[in-house]
């Protein structure tokens, strides 16, 4: 297979301490991988999950509504509720967006997939990438918007990027959720590799005005706001940060930087200077995100170079920058959607890309709590048996079920190196039908479990290339 001859194409290079090309030139639009992305998604039939907020006749939107990521403590008292509710089946294929990046021995991108599924594309449309820039102008992204999903057959109405009104593929892309929060942390590590904040200082949060969301002032480090945002995906420091990054005026910058490193689709507008809070006008590509993570990933080598000529390598964030990034992300205490190791043991939900839960969540008993969320299960048993290390970032929204991160082999197991990101409107509103109840004071399944079958049978296209 062609993959397998980059692969040993490079490490004979690299033995013979030869010249390596650069990775984007190897690095190609991989139509047989994109096809078995395809396939996987497909076969998870979306059909059968139900919808506990199906549309009303005649709904009309009334534009982008906010989202946080609700509290544990929200999403108990609602996943309580759920059990009662009476829904109905989906009425239509939902909108996903699903890319992988498969990686060589040095972090270099050597083969890409991007698919699409939504109610224009039932069986799944495989995006063309083109290999220098890991990119595509042949969709035409769209703003997500609840209603306009509902009763407009899933086509949304505002475009994300101009000049895109004759590309082949229209798509409306989920909102991230807490994924967006990878772009906040982008934008800390980008001032602090400036010389402009000092991870190890005292951040003085003091919202004006108080939001609900964001909570009160605070003074914490810098550092500890990173990793409360990513690793417990805890909605007051992003809030903060956020309003750091205004604090300097930097939000523009930081949207001109994605840009122009080839990300087009990764943006956070309309948040307030403020408090950091209102992420509505927030957008992400599966493509631009995996990218971003391959970016933290830190590859030898340009990585890709963008449309206007430019080569784009791991020194767009400094090697210190890089190796927290990594570290906070491979220190994800929610492991639930395309994984699901937290809730080890149990018959549903199945479980998804055989990850190891980092050991700082674990409890004498096995058990894992995550901030206020506790989980009931021992988690030992599938530490041991498992295969990879997980560094991502999940979002949990009504309308968004998200999960994007880097997957990398334990040693002795099969070996796979790649980069996955799922973005989904199925999220907390969307249910299946055998779902069980979560046992009182547990934290609760969120999704349908066809995110975790799909993370399966991704890591299994993967271990088999």
């Amino acid at each position: 297979m062609r993959i397998k001859r980059f692969a040993v194409l490079g490490t004979v290079l690299a033995l013979a301490g030869a010249t390596l090309a650069p990775a984007a030139s190897a690095a190609e639009y991989d139509r047989p991988l994109a096809d078995r992305l395809r396939e996987a998604i497909v076969a998870q039939n979306f059909k059968d999950v139900i919808d506990l907020t199906p549309p009303e006749p005649g709904a009309r939107s009334a534009g982008k509504r906010e989202k946080y990521d609700a509290s544990p403590a929200e999403l108990m008292n609602r996943a309580q509720a759920r059990m009662a509710a009476a829904g109905k089946p989906l009425h239509q294929t939902p909108n996903m967006d699903a890319a992988i990046i498969e990686l060589d021995v040095l972090g270099r991108p050597k083969s890409v997939a991007n698919v699409l599924l939504s109610p224009q594309h039932p069986n799944g449309v495989v995006v063309p990438v083109t290999h220098k820039g890991l990119s595509t102008d042949q969709v035409r992204y769209r703003w997500w918007d609840d209603t306009e999903w509902d009763v407009n057959g899933g086509k949304g109405t505002v475009d994300v990027l101009p000049g895109r009104e004759n590309a082949a593929i229209d798509f409306s892309s989920p909102y991230p959720a807490s994924v967006l929060k990878l772009m906040v942390g982008f934008g800390v590590l980008r001032l602090a590799d400036q010389g402009k904040v000092d991870l190890d200082a005292d951040y003085d949060y003091a919202p004006n005005p108080v939001r609900p969301a964001c909570g009160g002032p605070t003074v914490k480090k810098i550092r500890q706001h990173f990793d409360e945002m990513i690793t417990k995906s805890q909605n007051e420091s992003t809030c903060s940060l956020i309003k750091l990054i205004h604090d300097h005026d930097a939000w523009g910058e930081v949207n001109q930087t994605f840009a122009d490193l080839g990300m087009p689709t990764l943006m956070v507008t309309g948040t307030l200077p403020g408090n950091g809070g209102q992420w509505i006008g927030s957008n992400m590509s599966g493509l631009d995100t995996a990218k971003l993570l391959l970016l933290v990933n830190g590859g030898a080598g340009v990585l890709w170079t963008t449309d206007k000529g430019k080569p784009v390598t791991r020194n767009a964030l400094s090697a210190s920058s890089r190796k927290f990034f990594q570290e906070t992300l491979a220190g994800q205490g929610h492991n639930e959607m395309l994984s699901t190791p937290n809730w080890c043991g149990r018959d549903y939900p199945v479980q998804g890309i055989p990850q190891q839960v980092p050991s700082r969540w674990i409890k004498p008993d096995g058990t894992v709590t995550v901030g206020d969320a506790v989980y009931d299960r021992d988690v030992r048993p599938c530490n041991d048996a498992a295969e990879v290390t997980f560094a991502h970032k999940t979002g949990w929204v009504d309308t968004t079920g998200s999960d994007a991160g880097i997957v990398k082999s334990l040693r002795g197991k099969d070996n796979r190196n790649y980069i996955v990101v799922v973005f989904c409107n199925l999220g907390t509103d969307y249910v299946d039908a055998t779902r069980p109840a979560d046992p009182p004071g547990v934290y609760p399944v969120l999704y349908t479990q066809k995110y975790a079958q799909l993370g399966k049978a991704i890591d299994t296209i993967m271990k088999n290339l």
